[in-house]
């Protein structure tokens, strides 16, 4: 019942109204039937007073499917929220507050945005493990420029306007592709906040092989091509030789 749709046919088949939005919900959170989180009572009504909400027989507390997730309190339908989920949750690329807004027809960018953050943050499992065995780690910078920035400079290695990224992501074994991904934000490249970094993300004894890590004390650089220079006169860009360990 919990298993993942498949294409937009199947979803809209499964979750056409609020109805079966409420179903979901509700099997979800009390797979084996209603149990009263303060008594743990199995008798309870539906309210007709109260959307989606059940109210124990033992006790008298109202529980509502939407209590402790992100879609409690919204005034937006729940065929939007399980829209907006499927949709941030099968773009390969991701998808921008601006595009969902224009998806699911929303009144305004700023409800968006939110809902947008909300799932975002609800996709990260809690008590999550960290990454173990050989893990690769990289890192990359994501524009992003405040008020304050001025709209020349940032280009090359600057910081100024960008967000600095590190990245780490697991090796399945036998090198079958990737596995688990953990993402976080840094304050420079050096070795002191890359590896604060890595100490959080990583199980003591993984393995953490990098290849453009800045920060990362490792061999000589080396030329990709002869020191001629491009027609624009920039030399062309050093590489790194070939992966290490960290």
């Amino acid at each position: 019942m919990l298993d993942f749709p498949r294409s937009l046919v199947e979803f809209q088949s499964r979750f056409p109204d609020e109805g079966a939005c409420v179903a979901y919900l509700f099997a979800a959170r009390w797979p084996h039937g209603f149990v009263c989180p303060a008594c743990g009572s199995n008798k309870a009504w539906r309210l007709q007073t109260k959307a989606w909400t059940w109210e124990c027989a033992g006790c008298g507390k109202q529980t509502s499917v939407t209590a402790g997730t992100i879609m409690h309190h919204s005034k937006l339908p729940l065929t939007t929220w399980f829209w907006a989920a499927y949709l941030m949750a099968t773009h390969s690329n991701g998808i921008s507050a601006l595009q969902l807004q224009r998806q699911l027809a929303l009144g305004s960018y700023k409800s968006a945005w939110l809902m947008a953050a909300k799932l975002r943050r609800s996709m990260v499992a809690p008590g999550r493990s960290p990454l173990a065995g050989l893990v690769e780690v990289d890192e990359t910078e994501i524009i992003c420029r405040s008020k304050n920035d001025p709209l020349t400079g940032g280009g090359g290695r600057s910081h100024q306007g960008k967000i600095l990224v590190a990245g780490a992501v697991e090796i399945e074994d036998g090198g079958a592709g990737p596995g688990r991904i953990r993402l976080g934000e840094v304050p420079d490249y050096s070795a002191r906040s890359l590896h604060a970094f890595l100490k959080t993300n990583l199980v003591r004894g993984a393995t953490a092989k990098d290849r453009w890590l800045v920060g990362i004390p490792r061999r000589p650089w080396r030329r990709s091509r002869s020191s001629c220079r491009r027609q624009h006169g920039r030399p062309y860009r050093l590489t790194l030789g070939a992966p290490h360990l960290l």
